[in-house]
């Protein structure tokens, strides 16, 4: 069954509608965005044109942000994750800061969040000497009042994209 969701009906706030081949479709973008609209269609029940014309309208629309291949850090020599708490300055410029921070390399996360610190940064570096390098290159960012720092020993659980077959199974 086909029914559009509309802001507000499933908790998340879409612009304009999107029904439940749309997530379908999104859903297996994110699995693999390499799949030509054919195998597109045989996974969510259209031909390839509609596929095609829904991604083209599902990319104009915002939904889709890009496609990437998702690297394994560790492969290429990134074997440190870390969380970095920042905590900030009470002058601190939020755009010129985040500016800043988001030029640092080693930065693959920002999260802007409620409590003591100001931000959270996902950091990855080749050891704990690179951490500590990028560690002193962080603290003389203007705005930067001090940092507290959370090594990764592993990750057991990271989703690859959003759970949206929870999302397609919710319509009302």
């Amino acid at each position: 069954m086909n029914r559009a969701l509309k802001p507000g009906k499933t908790g998340v706030p879409f612009e304009g509608e999107i029904d439940e081949s749309d997530l379908r479709l999104l859903d297996a973008l994110q699995r693999n965005a390499r799949s030509t609209f054919a195998e597109l269609g045989v996974l969510v029940g259209l031909k390839p044109p509609a596929v095609h014309d829904r991604v083209k309208r599902l990319e104009a629309g915002g939904y889709i942000r890009a496609y990437a291949a998702r690297i394994d850090a560790r492969k290429v020599g990134l074997d440190l994750t870390a969380f970095v708490s920042a905590y900030t300055t009470p002058d601190v410029e939020y755009e010129r800061f985040v500016a800043s921070v988001s030029a640092l390399p080693e930065i693959t996360e920002i999260h802007s969040v409620a409590g003591e610190e100001s931000f959270v940064l996902k950091v990855l570096t080749r050891s704990t000497g690179h951490l500590d390098d990028f560690l002193s290159r962080l603290k003389v960012v203007p705005g930067i009042a001090r940092t507290k720092t959370t090594i990764v020993l592993s990750t057991p659980f990271e989703r690859a994209g959003i759970a949206l077959d929870e999302l397609a199974g919710s319509a009302p």
